[in-house]
């Protein structure tokens, strides 16, 4: 027989609380199937398209242009070095303290052995980069994410995940830079800031090439079908429920076929 498992959530002190208030203020909104925001959204999106179309893209057309390829991909590892701090916290935040462990130690690898992110060590030493927001966290805490929702400026979101990117700004040491240091320290934040999603854009230059051929309806919601799964690939560590039920299914199949096959054979008397 095959034993039963049961999934539960780790206890956080003090977090429950959060996650009532932030589930009762999204409770009316949490099927993530609903779009009642169209209106918006396509405005934003259109201002998003035009802002892209105008500025971003030339930038990051521009910015890739002139940087040799292995500047390039030091930026962006410098970034992503820094990225991994709040990487670690939430990976705590969800008690997965294995992945904590690791990303910890890719964080003090890629700082010291590769020149404070220079040099993506860590990836060498098998230590692979993992993508963790507090977006992720407050789900795995239970918040509903609630519909549909374009950002000005930052894209496709959701209530949640609005939420989260104010708690990956808290865990972002570029803005205790900019808040507590000099006039100097917070232009260089800005300065750094802008690079950042320069060097994004950039990254995005050949895959957007598949977006950009759709038509405007069909954009929107490639972008938004697209951005939904992405984002439950994440929080599901890129296994959903229905994959789980599939699992269970084959492996009831193939019980009954290994219990059937290990029947001993039936005949019948001979006359």
């Amino acid at each position: 027989m095959k034993q039963q498992t049961f999934k539960t959530k780790p206890y956080l002190p003090g977090f429950p609380v959060i996650t009532m208030v932030v589930t009762i203020a999204l409770s009316g909104c949490a099927s993530t199937g609903n779009d009642p925001w169209q209106g918006w959204n396509h405005g934003a999106q259109s201002f998003n398209d035009s802002i892209d179309r105008n500025v971003l893209k030339p930038l990051a057309q521009g910015y890739q242009w002139v940087t040799p390829k292995f500047v390039d991909d030091s930026v962006t590892n410098v970034f992503s070095n820094m990225n991994d701090i709040g990487v670690t916290i939430n990976d705590l935040l969800q008690f997965k303290l294995l992945q904590s462990g690791m990303d910890f130690s890719r964080f003090l690898v890629n700082t010291t052995i590769g020149m404070g992110g220079l040099l993506d060590a860590g990836e060498m030493m098998g230590l692979h980069k993992h993508i963790e927001d507090f977006g992720q966290t407050l789900a795995v805490w239970g918040v509903p994410s609630g519909p549909y929702l374009v950002l000005p400026f930052y894209g496709p979101s959701s209530p949640r995940e609005t939420l989260g990117l104010v708690g990956d700004a808290f865990l972002n040491p570029l803005t205790y830079l900019s808040i507590f240091g000099t006039t100097d320290a917070a232009a260089s934040t800005a300065g750094a800031k802008f690079v950042e999603i320069v060097d994004n854009r950039a990254q995005l230059l050949s895959t957007g090439k598949i977006v950009d051929e759709a038509t405007n309806s069909d954009r929107y919601e490639f972008i938004k079908n697209a951005y939904q799964q992405r984002r439950e690939y994440l929080i599901t560590d890129g296994k959903s429920q229905k994959d789980d039920a599939d699992l269970d299914n084959e492996l009831d199949a193939i019980e009954k076929e290994e219990v059937k096959s290990a029947e001993p054979a039936v005949t019948k008397p001979e006359p």
